[in-house]
């Protein structure tokens, strides 16, 4: 079973879409018994919270329910337990190094390095494009899934 964390500041839009989104991906691929797939924060401020509301209505446009996801904070044993870490962008991923130490496995990534164009998923927090960051993070999530199946 693959494990994976998608990380994000503090989980409440993009990593809980990476999550649900690469949830629908598996399932759809009939893979969904292969993979555990989690999300949480490098910060704590959010903790508890919901999914901010204007990422839950992105997602439940496109057919994805986050009902009952609450933000938590990633953990230094989160490296032990999932395979894979990803950032949403260069921030998240310093702070994943600040919370777990060196990446002696390399299992830290940004979710962008599985498209054709690496870099940050724009944070829709600040932007207030949701559209942007679902396609951004779909695009991300259609990479990382086609990766983890030897690129088919």
């Amino acid at each position: 079973m693959t494990k994976i964390l998608f990380i994000c500041h503090g989980n409440i839009c993009r990593s809980p879409m990476a999550e649900f989104i690469m949830k629908k991906l598996v399932r759809e691929a009939g893979l969904a018994g292969r993979f555990e797939i989690a999300s949480a924060a490098v910060s704590d401020e959010e903790t508890g919270n919901p999914v901010y509301p204007p990422a839950r209505r992105k997602l439940a446009e496109e057919g994805i329910d986050c009902a009952g996801k609450t933000a938590r904070r990633m953990q230094r044993d989160d490296y032990e337990r999932y395979d894979l870490l990803i950032g949403m962008d260069g921030g998240n991923l310093h702070g994943m190094h600040r919370i777990c130490g060196e990446d002696r496995a390399g299992k830290m990534r940004l979710l962008m390095e599985y498209t054709a164009r690496p870099g940050d998923v724009a944070d829709p927090w600040y932007t207030r494009d949701f559209d942007a960051a679902f396609q951004d993070i779909q695009e991300g999530c259609r990479g990382l899934l086609d990766a983890l199946q030897g690129g088919k």
